[in-house]
Formats: C-alpha cells, sequence, structure tokens
C-alpha cells in the first residue's frame, strides 16, 4: 500500500519543487503580501498559505496537489468564469488579489507556459460591477505630509475621477479626518510611517473602515510623479502647485500602474480645489443631520439622501451624492445649478420623457473604465452599446431650453452615435460569458467569421450527406455517420453487418455492438470543419479586442458623455422631488443671513404625513440675532427644528430648491453639530469626552460665516459644571471673537438671562398647552424664554409608572412653595434603616448657601449620577 504523502501548508518548507510549483514559487516571491490565483484550465488555484487563508474566507473545501519533495500543497480553487464574486469576497474581507494568467499562446509555448500576474486587485481598485455600489464611488486615497503642510488626493478608478487639496499644516488632523470623511475611501497610501500619524491611521481604520497602506515612500517620487502627470493630465497638470499635491496624485498615478499593470490614461477629470470653494462638513455633522446614513443601522432610509435621491442612472447618483458631501460656497454656481433645476420644476412632460430615456442608460462610466483596462466582457459592450442608443434622443429633448445650464449640456454633448452603430452592428444582442470560446461576434458584421460560421454550421448537413451516400454504395441500411469531442466524425456499422465494411473503411474504435471507422472524405471533413471552429473563436477573439481597444480609444468621449448625463440626472432628480413635496427656489447670497419662512423638515415630514407638520420661520444674521438659545423640554421639537435649518442651508447651496414657503441662504463655510448623546467606544471615548470634543472643535474653527448647532451642551458632567460651560460655550460663540449664527438648545433655564446682556443671543421656545396634567407639545418655535421644563409631563408621557410621577409632582410643589421642602416619602412596607435625612436638617439648619443651591437644582433634569453628585455635595457643606 502506498504511504500517504504529507500535506504542506507553507511554501518554505518544500526544498525541490515541481516546475510548475517552481514558476508558482518565482511569481508568489513577487507578491509576498497578496493571494495569488494561479490560472491552471478552467480553475484559478491557491496553494500553501494563500490555500489555507483562501478556504476559510471563502469556505471551500482544501484539497492538495503534487509539489515535489514527495509532498503535496495545500490547494483551494475557484472557476475562472465566477471568479470575480470569490476576488470580491477576499477584498472585502481587507486581502489584496493577484491574478496570474497565461501570457502565451500554449501552441507555440516549449515547455511549461509562461504565467505571470495581469492585475492585483485592492480594495481601493476594485472595478467589477457587482462588489460596487452602483451610487457609490470607491475611493483610493493618498495622503502627501511635507515641510508644514499636507496633500490629500483621491480616485476612482472605476470612474475616472481625481480629486486633490492641500492644507496649510501638516499637523491638522482634524481637517484631515474631515476631508476622509467626506469620501470615505477604501484604502489609503502614506508616505509616512504609521507611527508618524498613530491617530490618523486609527480614524481611517476603525471609524471609516479603509485600507491602510503606510510608509510607501516609494510610491512618492517627484520626477517620477511630475512626468506620469504629464502624460495622464496634460496641461492640466499645472493646476497642482505644491510639490506635495504633486506627488500625492502622482502616487495614485504609480499604484494604479502597479496593480493594474496599464498606464492610468482613463484618469482625465483632475479636479483641484482650495479651502472655501465647497462647504465643509465633518464626520460629526454627516452623522448628526443624517445625510447619507441614519444613526440607526446605517442605513439610506431616513436620510436627505434618501428624499433628494429620484436618479434614473447610477452616475447620476453618484453625482448627487457627491454634491451632498461637497455643497457649493460660490453664489453663481448655485445659481447656475437652481437655474436648470427650475426648468426642469416647472416642465412635468419634459421631466417624465426624460426620466424614460434616462432610465435606458447604464453606468457607461463604469463600463468604459473596464474597457479601459482590459477586463470588460461581451456582456460589458453590449451593455455600453445598448446605454449609447438614447443619448440622441436626450438631446433632441434639451434642443429647446432656456436654461444657461442645460444648454451648455446640449451644445457639449456628442451622442457617440458612430460608437453606439459599430458595437451594435459588430456584437451580438444576448453573448456569452467568456470571451475566447465564440459566439459574440453578429452575422454579417465579418465575412471571415460568417465563411468559418457557414463551415461549422454546415458540418451537420455533410454528415448526413455523406451518411446518405455511404448507404447506397455499402448497401448497409443501418449504417450511422456521428461525432463526438473524443474521438472526432465516424462512421458506425453493427457487428452483424461488418462483412459488407469496404476495404476503403479504416477501423477507429470497437464498441460491444460495433465498429466505428473513418474513411479519407471524412477525415478530411473533419480538418475543415474542426479547424474553422477553433479559426473561428480566435477570430472572435481577436475581433472583440479590437472593439474594446476602440472603446478605450474613445474613453474620453464617453467620459464627457457620462458626465453630462450625470449633471442632468441630477438636476432631474433635484426638481421631480421639489415638484412633488412642495419646495421653494431659495435666493442664496453672501449676506450672512438666514431667513426661512415657514420651513419644513425634509425627512421627517416624509414620515408624518397622516399628520400635518407644523412649519416653523428662522432669522439668523451677524449682528443682534446670531444666536438663537432655545429652550423647552425633550420631546417638543427642539433637534428636530435647528437639524431643519442646517439641512435647508445645506440643500440651498447644493443647488436645491428647500422646503419653506419662502428662504434666503447667506453663504456658510461650515456647518457644524454638537448633538446628542452616545458614547464612541471605538476611540475610547466617554459621552462627555465626546461631547467636549466635537465642542473644542468647533470653537478652534467656526467662524462668523459659520452655522452652528449646539443641542444640550453640557449635559453629561454635574449640573453646575454643566451649566458653566454651557453658559461660557454661549458667551464665546456669540463673541466677536467667532460671532458665528447659531442655534442652542439648553435644558439650563438660568442661561435664558443671556438675552440681554450678552449681545446677539434672542431667547426662543417650543410652545406647549398644558391641559390639567396633561400636556400638549404644539410644535412652534416662539420668541421668549419657556415658562415651565415641563419634565413631569414628559415623564408621564414616556410611560413612567403613575406612583413615580404623583411622587414627582408633590416634590415639585414642596420646592416650589420655598416653605416647605421635601420630606421622605411614606413608608410603604418595612421600615428603613436609619438614614441621614438631609432635607429635614436643612429645615432647621442656617445654611443659607446650601438652600440656594438646592432652590436652583432642576430636579426634573437631573440624571441619577448628577442627584447623587449634587446631594454628596450638599451633605459635605453640611457637616462642616
Amino acid at each position: 500500500m502506498e504511504k500517504e504523502k504529507i500535506i504542506i501548508k507553507e511554501l518554505s518548507q518544500v526544498k525541490v519543487l515541481t516546475p510548475m510549483m517552481e514558476q508558482y514559487r518565482d511569481v508568489k516571491m513577487e507578491h509576498r503580501d497578496h493571494i495569488l490565483m494561479y490560472r491552471l484550465g478552467d480553475f484559478y488555484e491557491m496553494f500553501f498559505e494563500d490555500a489555507v487563508t483562501a478556504s476559510k474566507v471563502l469556505e471551500l473545501t482544501l484539497t492538495s496537489r503534487e509539489c515535489g519533495d514527495d509532498k503535496r500543497a495545500a490547494m483551494c480553487g475557484v472557476p475562472f468564469f465566477k471568479s470575480d464574486e470569490y476576488i470580491g469576497k477576499l477584498v472585502e474581507k481587507g486581502y489584496k488579489v493577484a491574478i496570474c494568467e497565461q501570457v502565451e499562446d500554449p501552441a507555440l509555448a516549449k515547455g511549461l507556459v509562461k504565467r505571470d500576474v495581469v492585475r492585483i486587485v485592492t480594495p481601493g481598485t476594485v472595478t467589477d460591477s457587482e462588489h460596487l455600489q452602483e451610487n457609490c464611488n470607491n475611493y483610493l486615497g493618498s495622503i502627501c505630509f511635507g515641510e508644514g503642510e499636507a496633500s490629500l488626493a483621491f480616485a476612482d478608478i472605476s470612474t475616472g475621477a481625481v480629486y486633490a487639496t492641500t492644507l496649510a499644516s501638516d499637523k491638522d488632523f482634524g481637517r484631515m479626518e474631515a476631508e476622509c470623511a467626506s469620501y470615505t475611501p477604501k484604502e489609503v497610501l502614506l508616505n509616512c510611517a504609521e507611527a508618524d500619524a498613530p491617530r490618523l491611521c486609527q480614524f481611517l481604520r476603525v471609524r471609516q473602515g479603509a485600507y491602510v497602506t503606510a510608509n510607501r515612500a516609494d510610491l512618492y517620487d517627484m520626477n517620477r510623479a511630475r512626468l506620469s502627470l504629464r502624460a495622464v493630465f496634460g496641461e492640466r497638470a499645472q493646476s497642482l502647485t505644491k510639490a506635495t499635491a504633486v506627488a500625492a496624485v502622482g502616487a495614485l498615478l504609480a499604484y494604479i500602474k502597479e496593480t493594474q499593470k496599464v498606464e492610468p490614461s482613463f484618469l482625465k477629470e483632475l479636479n483641484v480645489y482650495q479651502s472655501g470653494q465647497f462647504m465643509e462638513l465633518d464626520l460629526a455633522t454627516m452623522r448628526n443631520l443624517e445625510i447619507t446614513q441614519n444613526m440607526r443601522d446605517k442605513k439610506e432610509k431616513g436620510t436627505l439622501l434618501w428624499v433628494l435621491d429620484r436618479t434614473c442612472t447610477a452616475m447620476g447618483a453618484r453625482a448627487l451624492r457627491s454634491a451632498l458631501r461637497q455643497p457649493l460656497c460660490d453664489v453663481s454656481a448655485i445659481s447656475h445649478r437652481q437655474s436648470a433645476v427650475a426648468e426642469l420644476y416647472g416642465n412635468f412632460l419634459f421631466r417624465e420623457e426624460l426620466k424614460r430615456q434616462l432610465s435606458e442608460i447604464l453606468d457607461i462610466e463604469r463600463l468604459t473604465a473596464r474597457a479601459v483596462y482590459g477586463t470588460a466582457n461581451g456582456k460589458d459592450l453590449r451593455s455600453l452599446a445598448d446605454s449609447l442608443k438614447p443619448l440622441p434622443a436626450v438631446r433632441a429633448l434639451l434642443s429647446g431650453v432656456k436654461s444657461p445650464t442645460l444648454m451648455r449640456l446640449y451644445d457639449n454633448m456628442d451622442p457617440l452615435e458612430d460608437l453606439a452603430n459599430l458595437l451594435d452592428c459588430a456584437l451580438v444582442d444576448t453573448p456569452p460569458f467568456t470571451i475566447r470560446e465564440g459566439g459574440i461576434i453578429r452575422d454579417g458584421f465579418s465575412a471571415d467569421v460568417d465563411t468559418y460560421r457557414t463551415i461549422q454550421k454546415g458540418g451537420t448537413d455533410w454528415m448526413r450527406e455523406i451518411e446518405r451516400k455511404e448507404i447506397e454504395e455499402t448497401g448497409i441500411r443501418t449504417l450511422k455517420v456521428g461525432y463526438n469531442r473524443v474521438f472526432g466524425y465516424y462512421i458506425e456499422v453493427t457487428k452483424s453487418q461488418i462483412d459488407q465494411v469496404p476495404d476503403r473503411y479504416v477501423r477507429k474504435q470497437t464498441l460491444a455492438n460495433c465498429e466505428r471507422y473513418i474513411t479519407q472524405e471524412l477525415k478530411e471533413m473533419e480538418s475543415e470543419v474542426l479547424g474553422a471552429s477553433d479559426k473561428l473563436c480566435a477570430l472572435e477573439y481577436d475581433l472583440f479586442c479590437e472593439l474594446r481597444r476602440e472603446v478605450a480609444d474613445r474613453c474620453a468621449d464617453l467620459q464627457a458623455v457620462a458626465a453630462q448625463i450625470a449633471e442632468l440626472d441630477f438636476y432631474r432628480s433635484l426638481a421631480e422631488v421639489a415638484a412633488e413635496n412642495n419646495y421653494v427656489c431659495p435666493e442664496v447670497d453672501a449676506s450672512n443671513v438666514i431667513d426661512v419662512k415657514e420651513g419644513r423638515h425634509p425627512v421627517v415630514e416624509k414620515f408624518v404625513q397622516d399628520s400635518y407638520f407644523v412649519p416653523n420661520d428662522t432669522y439668523l444674521d451677524v449682528a443682534s440675532n446670531r444666536m438663537m438659545l432655545i429652550t423647552g423640554p425633550n420631546m417638543a421639537g427642539k433637534s428636530t427644528y435647528m437639524r431643519q435649518v442646517a439641512l435647508i442651508v445645506l440643500m440651498a447651496q447644493v443647488g436645491s430648491f428647500v422646503p419653506a414657503k419662502s428662504a434666503r441662504i447667506g453663504i456658510a463655510d461650515r456647518i457644524f453639530t454638537r448633538v446628542g448623546a452616545s458614547d464612541d467606544l471605538a476611540s475610547g471615548q466617554s459621552t462627555f469626552m465626546l461631547e467636549m470634543t466635537e465642542v473644542a472643535n468647533i470653537l478652534h474653527h467656526a467662524t462668523k460665516h459659520s452655522l452652528v448647532i449646539y443641542d444640550e451642551v453640557g449635559r453629561g458632567t454635574s449640573t453646575y459644571d454643566g451649566m458653566s460651560i454651557a453658559r461660557a460655550v454661549v458667551e464665546y460663540t456669540a463673541s466677536p471673537k467667532i460671532g458665528a449664527r447659531s442655534l442652542f438648545a439648553t435644558h439650563y433655564h438660568e442661561l435664558t438671562d443671556m438675552e440681554g446682556v450678552c449681545e446677539g443671543v434672542v431667547n426662543y421656545h417650543i410652545a406647549a398647552k398644558k391641559r390639567g396634567e396633561d400636556i400638549v407639545f404644539l410644535r412652534k418655535i416662539v420668541r421668549g424664554a419657556t415658562d415651565d421644563s415641563y419634565g413631569i409631563e414628559v415623564a408621564k408621557l414616556a410611560g413612567v409608572p403613575s406612583a413615580v410621577v404623583k411622587r414627582a409632582r408633590q416634590v415639585l410643589s414642596e420646592i416650589e412653595q420655598n416653605a416647605s421642602l421635601p420630606k421622605a416619602a411614606p413608608k410603604v412596607s418595612a421600615p428603613a434603616p436609619d438614614t441621614f435625612d438631609m432635607f429635614a436638617q436643612l429645615q432647621k439648619s442656617e445654611a443659607d448657601e446650601v438652600a440656594d443651591e438646592l432652590r436652583k437644582a432642576d430636579l426634573n433634569t437631573l440624571t441619577p449620577l448628577e442627584a447623587m453628585n449634587l446631594l454628596f455635595a450638599l451633605k459635605k457643606k453640611l457637616s462642616t
């Protein structure tokens, strides 16, 4: 019995390898940090350590293969035609995958067919549509630290877009985090070691889920960067005036060439922007305003994007998401967007016909990218052909437009009819998945293809004709002419009639009941037909590659028309939403005034369609109305109101119409939010630390052009500490030091005395109507401070047991009377142990200071921890 061979899981453990495994080892040594998918026939195989890893991640059966030294290598594999699915899963788990293919014709190879890596797939370089969100970009990031400055660049290799900006300080990690949060890159390259930027790397990995590759200084070579930039972007490369920006973008180009094994010519759109060109939105603001993800389950439903996205194309959806990420700060640019939305808003039939045509267009950007990178198959080019067909109709719809923005789209749009016709004439309606086995080129496109196809299809007719003729000549009535892939063509004769077989028949195969023969005529036919099949497959493959190169050569034209379709779809979506929801076109200027009449929350109103959403006015400026100090209980609508103001400003700067009766919006350079209370476990921050970190960020970076939202500052600590912090924050924000337009919601009623004392602070509250012991919140923002906290009523609405509510009312009544401070609650069970009756002691005490502090305490808003801290402090004073 043969001894069972050892299965090896580490390549280094095998000293003598088979020729094939030697080839595998040589390739693997150049890609040590990647999972190597090695092509063998119809499978991509993985060996040794890679096989062990892949088998666990992909849930594949681990097998083995002879590798040398009388040992077997651990092995697992996937079918090549399903490889994208498995590659995508590996990349999602954070692995880099190297694809190793045959790089020479097996028929011409001497010995082992040469193989090499033709593509590397990483989280930031995915181009397969099945593993990309169609409405999201997939960004690869690059950060270059220099002397006193840092540049950031982001590229989506599936669409060709590149963005770059430079920060004035290489230590401004807050701004770096905000920029990264805006793009949410899947992979980031750094020119420094991770130890030099630990906070940034932690943020990228934990908060953004990005794959970080630090210390890649080799990619940031300046000389190579300049050459690459000129080759890819031409004159537009001159817009990169900072050395760090040149290096950052150059590193992207070098990395794309390193992974895709082609020149990064698809990256044609270079966007260099400076601080102030777009409204800055940090991660906290994106989260608190729920712009693209809700705070409950991180999904899109319930977000501003969810409300505004009526796009018909993947390109339009990405354009909308990008616009929400980077609202404009240029009044003229906003006005141009508004003009396009306004014309579409006012013409329902125009919008609907445009919608019908755009719905036929697939993702031209990403289909083109796959052609450029050489990964497009027949289905991709067929989809591209079908997506180009509606372009003439789309352009015709724009022929009578009045908006300068829409007129520009009409003038610049090339319908690419020649390319559409070429692809349509060349490709069958339903191409096969593979591109090497024929069946992809349409009849009539190539005379040679038609000839070979006729010969191939004629094989069946020839078989019947030869069969008829042989039966007549031999008299064998049961004679049959057949074919199989193993033995080719044959003449089959039953053994009972073998004596009638002529001498010209040559025995080919013996079966149990019959013999199979071949003739010279059948040999010639077999050679011609099988030769035609091979030649047909090779010719169709060559023709398809020519079509793919033609698409790649026209990538600039295709990118241009894709950008135009995206822009048009973006405007149409905003117009449709505005028309359906009764939005109004805001007046946007540089006045620093926010004047909204009957504003509504665009998301919340979608969830209260069965009831009336109460609209509210807002007026803010940088003079006497720079801060609205809003008091009132929870559940009354303070947070909804403040968020609605911020969202209206953001929508206006995107170019959208807004949910209001009228609106005048002075440009905001940034929107800051300090909202909610939750621990940040990922970064190890408590509720209060997170709150103070966000407040510090606002106080360091807000300007008089910013819009600031504070919701319950100081609630995470003791009452007096919290109130002191809140007052100081109000004073500093409203002072000339910042002077930002602000909304400040608080439970600290003591802060309402700041109106008239602190310039620019104005009191507002949420109106409520009390009916006996019940309360109705009117959701209306009205002038002045609130006259009650309504905390007990809110507790009742929340379902707090009636006994607790009743006792709370009793305690509150005693406190308000000031003459009889609350005593211990009546005993309802066995006598409790002797306790220190602080309130009874207080009645007999002459400690006026303690009594005053207790009177000031708002027991309806104290947390258990705050109440305990207060009691401890009072008892300590009484004991001294």
